[in-house]
């Protein structure tokens, strides 16, 4: 009796839903590379990327709800299985793997990313069905 009475002090103090580690405090230390700026040329036709939250460089502290989403263009659908997300540092960070279960049909949707504090810098590749190309950078301030 007095486990099932611990397990349920335990579970009490949980917090109502656990978030997930994107980047951890080690991949967060990596040196950043010195020019992390994209140059894109000339006109894509390849899928739209666009970060909805959290905004562009918007401090907000952790865990924080990540959503990335995708808009496919002349009759074309997404592409789930070419996409690559990359935590960019010195070594690269392949993040991909951890965001799979949060992709869907148009884009990422991650109830509550666990963050280090810090700026962090995403690199999402996604190609279309006709197997048009797309590169966006996606950037991230978080506060303790």
């Amino acid at each position: 009796m007095r486990h099932v009475l611990a397990l349920a002090i335990v579970l009490a103090a949980l917090p109502a839903y656990a978030a997930d580690p994107l980047i951890t405090e080690a991949e967060a230390a990596l040196p950043t590379p010195p020019d992390v700026a994209m140059s894109l040329r000339g006109i894509t036709r390849g899928p739209s990327i666009e970060q909805v939250t959290p905004e562009e460089m918007k401090p907000v502290k952790s865990p924080t709800p990540i959503k990335i989403k995708f808009t496919a263009r002349n009759n074309a659908e997404i592409d789930k299985d070419s996409l690559k997300v990359t935590y960019i540092k010195t070594p690269s960070v392949d993040l991909t793997a951890r965001l799979k279960a949060h992709v869907k049909g148009d884009g990422i949707e991650m109830s509550a990313a666990e963050l280090p504090p810090g700026t962090h810098i995403l690199r999402v590749d996604v190609k279309d069905t006709q197997g048009r190309a797309s590169t966006a950078l996606i950037k991230m301030s978080v506060t303790k």
